[in-house]
C-alpha cells in the first residue's frame, strides 16, 4: 500500500491500485455509520410521526395550494440561506451562528467525500479548489464555534436559560470536526496521524448525528422547512375549522404545523428578551409556551384528550400576551408564537373554561352596546352631531372609521376631531358611519370568535350598504382588523392608517419645524404588523426634531394595551406602560407623539405615573393640527387643498 500526504479533507489519499483500509477497517466503519445513522432514526422517528399525526391544518394546505410559492422561496432565502434575520437581529452573535450554518452548507460535499474515501471511492479532486474553501470556512467555524461557548457557559446571558450540557457537547464536537479538517489540510508528519485524525472526525461525525433528534439542534433539520411552510403573514390567525373546532383545547387540537414549530424552537430566547410580559415580571415568557406544547407532545402525543392548559402550559401566562408580535419577528427559526398563545386563549374562552371578571364584563359590552368600553350608541351620535361631521352617503372618497376609542374615549375623540380638521384642510371628501360597531379586535385577541364573527358581519353588511370603499382610521388595531381578520367573513374595503394617508399628503401640510423634541413611539399594530415606521416619522418631521426611544421601530416595545388587555387587570409585575413611559421619558424630548388611541391612554397614565414633569402626549394628528393652525395664525403661505382651493 502506497500513500502520499496531501492537503485534502480525507487526510490520506491511496493510490487506485491500492484498498483505502484494510477488510477489517471498512467493516467497522460500516459499522459505526450503520450505528449512528440506526439510533439517528431510532430517535428522529417518534419526532416525525408526532408532527404527521398531529391535526391538518385544513385552511394552510389550501393557501400552500393555490398561491405562489414566491413568497416562500424568498423568505427561505432571506432566513435560511443568508441568515439575515439571525444576523440582523443579533448582529455579532447571529454573524457566529450563520458562520456555523454556512459551514454546514460547506462541509455537506467534504463530509459526503470524506465517508466515500473510507470505502475507497472519492468523488472529489484532492487538488481542488473546493477543499480550500472549506478550511476557509473551518477557520470561521471553529472562530464562531469558540466564541458561542463563550457566551453560552461565561457570559451567560439571561435570555439563554438555564445551562445545557448537550449544548457544551455539541461546540466539542463540531469544534473537533473543524480541528480535524484543519490539521489534515495542513498537513501531518505522517500517515499514522493522518490516519488518527481521519477515524477522530469520523467518530466525532458518527456521535453527533445521533444527538440531534433529541437536542435543540433538531433546528438545523427542521427550521428550512418551518420557515418554507410559515403561514406566510405576520401573526396570522387560522380560522376555525368548522363548529366542532373550539381552539388549542386538548392534544387532539394541536396541528401540524403547532407541532412542527414546538419541535423547531432553538431556545436561543431572543422571544424573551423582546417580551414585554417576560420583561415586566409576569409569567409569560414566549420559549415556554413553545416548549411547552413540545413537552405536552412528548409526554401524551398527538390527538390526547388531556387539556393542554395545565402541566405544561399556563393559562395565566396565555392571557398576559399583548399580541404585540415581538416573539415572533424575532423568531429565527420561523415558530409563529401570536397563533399558538390565541389558540391557548380560544381554547379556554370557547369551552368555558377561562373566568376573568374583566373578561366577561368586555364580553358583554360588546355584545350588548357594540363597543368595548360599554356606552350607549347614543354617545356616539351626540358626538358625531356636536362636532358636525358628515355622515358618509356614498358620494365622499373615504369613510373616517372611528372606531370605540374615536366614538367613546375623550382623548381618543380629540384625536379624531383633529384628524377630521387635517382632512378638510387637505380638501378629502370623508363621511361617517351613521351606525358603527367595534371590529371586533379585543374578541379576536382574546379567543372569543363567534362574538368577533358577529362583530365582523355586521360591520361587514353596514359597510356594503353604504358603498364604502375606503376607509381611513386612527386605530392600527381596527386597521388590522378590518384588512386581514375580516377577510374570513367576507371582503372588506381598502384600510388606511391616518399617519400614512398625512404621509401621502405631507407635501401640502406645513413644513415649518419647530425647536421642540418629539419622541415617537411606534403600536405594535402599526409597526410590526403593518410595516409602517417611515411614514409617521416624515409627518412629525414637518413640526419639530423626531427621535427615538432606544428600542424602537421593529424592536419598539408595546405599551401594553393590545391582545384586549387594555380592558383586564394587569395583576404582576411592573406595568408594561411605566417602562415604556421611562424609555420615552429618557429621550429628552418636549412631546410624545403617539400614533394609536390605545397606547395614548395607557401613557395617559403612565408619564404622570413615572415622572413629576412629564412631557406632552399628543397624536401625531393633533401634532399635524396644531402646526397647520400655527402657520394660519403667522399668516403663512399653506399648500393649496385638493382641487385647488385657497385655505
Amino acid at each position: 500500500m502506497v500513500i502520499r500526504r496531501s492537503p485534502c479533507y480525507s487526510a490520506v489519499v491511496f493510490l487506485p491500485s491500492s484498498a483505502p483500509f484494510p477488510a477489517k477497517e471498512e467493516l467497522a466503519l460500516a459499522a459505526l455509520l450503520a450505528a449512528s445513522g440506526g439510533l439517528f432514526l431510532v430517535r428522529i422517528r417518534p419526532v416525525l410521526l408526532t408532527i404527521l399525526r398531529s391535526k391538518p391544518d385544513g385552511d394552510f394546505t389550501v393557501a400552500l395550494r393555490v398561491s405562489t410559492n414566491a413568497r416562500r422561496i424568498r423568505d427561505f432565502v432571506w432566513e435560511v440561506l443568508l441568515q439575515a434575520k439571525v444576523i440582523r437581529q443579533r448582529p455579532v452573535p447571529g454573524l457566529a451562528h450563520a458562520f456555523v450554518f454556512w459551514g454546514f452548507c460547506a462541509f455537506a460535499l467534504v463530509t459526503l467525500n470524506h465517508i466515500a474515501s473510507g470505502f475507497g471511492f472519492p468523488f472529489l479532486d484532492p487538488q481542488g479548489v473546493y477543499f480550500t474553501i472549506a478550511a476557509v470556512f473551518a477557520v470561521f467555524v471553529t472562530i464562531s464555534i469558540a466564541g458561542l461557548f463563550v457566551r453560552r457557559f461565561l457570559v451567560r446571558p439571561k435570555w439563554l436559560g438555564e445551562l445545557s450540557p448537550e449544548s457544551g457537547v455539541i461546540a466539542a464536537l463540531i469544534l473537533t470536526l473543524m480541528l480535524t479538517y484543519l490539521a489534515a489540510f495542513w498537513g501531518w508528519p505522517d500517515a499514522s496521524s493522518a490516519k488518527l485524525l481521519w477515524w477522530t472526525h469520523t467518530l466525532a461525525l458518527a456521535v453527533f448525528l445521533p444527538l440531534i433528534p433529541r437536542t435543540k439542534h433538531l433546528h438545523l433539520l427542521l427550521s428550512p422547512v418551518t420557515v418554507f411552510l410559515s403561514r406566510g403573514e405576520f401573526a396570522s390567525i387560522p380560522p376555525l375549522a368548522g363548529d366542532e373546532d373550539f381552539g388549542l383545547d386538548t392534544g387532539k387540537d394541536l396541528t401540524r404545523l403547532v407541532a412542527l414549530q414546538a419541535y423547531t424552537c432553538v431556545e436561543c430566547g431572543r422571544c424573551t428578551e423582546h417580551c414585554p410580559a417576560a420583561n415586566t415580571g409576569k409569567i409569560l415568557d414566549p420559549k415556554a409556551i413553545a416548549l411547552g406544547v413540545r413537552g405536552y407532545l412528548n409526554d401524551f402525543g398527538p390527538n390526547a384528550e388531556q387539556p393542554l392548559l395545565g402541566l405544561h402550559l399556563s393559562q395565566e401566562a396565555a392571557f398576559q400576551c399583548t399580541t404585540c408580535g415581538a416573539c415572533e419577528f424575532q423568531c429565527p427559526v420561523g415558530v409563529e408564537h401570536v397563533p399558538i398563545i390565541v389558540g391557548l386563549r380560544r381554547g379556554a374562552v370557547n369551552t368555558g373554561k377561562w373566568e376573568d371578571e374583566y373578561g366577561t364584563k368586555l364580553f358583554l359590552s360588546l355584545e350588548r352596546n357594540g363597543n368595548a368600553p360599554g356606552f350607549s350608541s347614543a354617545e356616539r351620535d351626540k358626538f358625531i352631531a356636536r362636532e358636525q361631521f358628515p355622515i358618509f352617503d356614498g358620494t365622499q372618497e373615504y369613510c373616517l372609521w372611528l372606531g370605540c376609542m374615536g366614538s367613546y374615549d375623550p382623548a381618543g375623540r380629540e384625536i379624531i376631531i383633529s384628524f377630521a380638521r387635517v382632512m378638510e384642510h387637505l380638501g378629502a371628501s370623508y363621511g361617517v358611519l351613521r351606525k358603527e360597531r367595534c371590529t371586533g379586535d379585543p374578541a379576536r385577541r382574546l379567543g372569543n370568535d363567534l362574538l368577533f364573527e358577529q362583530l365582523a358581519t355586521w360591520n361587514l353588511e353596514t359597510l356594503a350598504q353604504a358603498g364604502v370603499a375606503k376607509i381611513v382610521s386612527i386605530c392600527p388595531h381596527c386597521v388590522r382588523t378590518i384588512s386581514t381578520d375580516w377577510k374570513q367573513h367576507g371582503e372588506s374595503p381598502s384600510i388606511q392608517h391616518h399617519t400614512e394617508f398625512m404621509a401621502l399628503h405631507r407635501d401640502r401640510l406645513p413644513q415649518t419645524p419647530s425647536a421642540e423634541k418629539i419622541a415617537y413611539h411606534d403600536p405594535c399594530y402599526l409597526g410590526r404588523y403593518r410595516g409602517v415606521y417611515d411614514e409617521p416619522r416624515a409627518v412629525l418631521a414637518q413640526a419639530g426634531e423626531v427621535t427615538d426611544p432606544p428600542r424602537s421601530r421593529e424592536r419598539g416595545f408595546c405599551c401594553g394595551a393590545g391582545g384586549g388587555l387594555a380592558f383586564l387587570g394587569e395583576e404582576h409585575g411592573e406595568r408594561v406602560s411605566h417602562v415604556r413611559a421611562k424609555e420615552l421619558i429618557a429621550t429628552g424630548a418636549d412631546v410624545v407623539a403617539a400614533a394609536c388611541p390605545f397606547c395614548n391612554t395607557m401613557f395617559r397614565d403612565a408619564l404622570p405615573a413615572v415622572s413629576a414633569n412629564p412631557p406632552r402626549l399628543l397624536d401625531v394628528a393633533q401634532i399635524t393640527l396644531a402646526q397647520i393652525q400655527q402657520a394660519q395664525i403667522q399668516g403663512a403661505t399653506l399648500p393649496p387643498p385638493a382641487g385647488g382651493r385657497e385655505e
